[in-house]
Parts: C-alpha cells; structure tokens; sequence
C-alpha cells in the first residue's frame, strides 16, 4: 500500500509542528528542521517521536 501524497499538506511534524517531505529510500517522512525521518508503515505514517530515527547532517543533505 502507497503512501497517499495528498496527506502531506495536512501532516506537521509531531515535534516542532513544522512541514514534513516524503522520501522514497526508504519510504518515510522527514522534519529537516528537527532531522528526525519518521517511518511509513503499509502507507500510513508513524509520526511518534520515540520511533523516529535521527538524521546526521550529511544524511540531511544527501536527501535533497
């Protein structure tokens, strides 16, 4: 099951609010402001601070 993209511009990051980008390898959402990539689940997004992993700077950048 896909994600369904059109949840992106209601989804905030659960954290700081802020937006949320969607990411294909793998699968997950991504706050770039707290670098915290959250999993997406058989299409729905787990958006729990304590199951979110977190980003080094180059893996922050490799994303763009």
């Amino acid at each position: 099951m896909a994600f369904d993209k059109q949840l992106l511009s209601i989804l905030a990051c659960p954290v700081c609010k802020g937006q949320l980008v969607l990411t294909q390898q793998p699968e997950s959402l991504v706050c770039r402001f707290d670098r915290l990539r959250f999993p997406i689940k058989e299409g729905i997004p787990v958006l729990i601070e304590e199951q979110a992993e977190s980003l080094s700077l180059e893996e922050l950048e490799s994303l763009k």
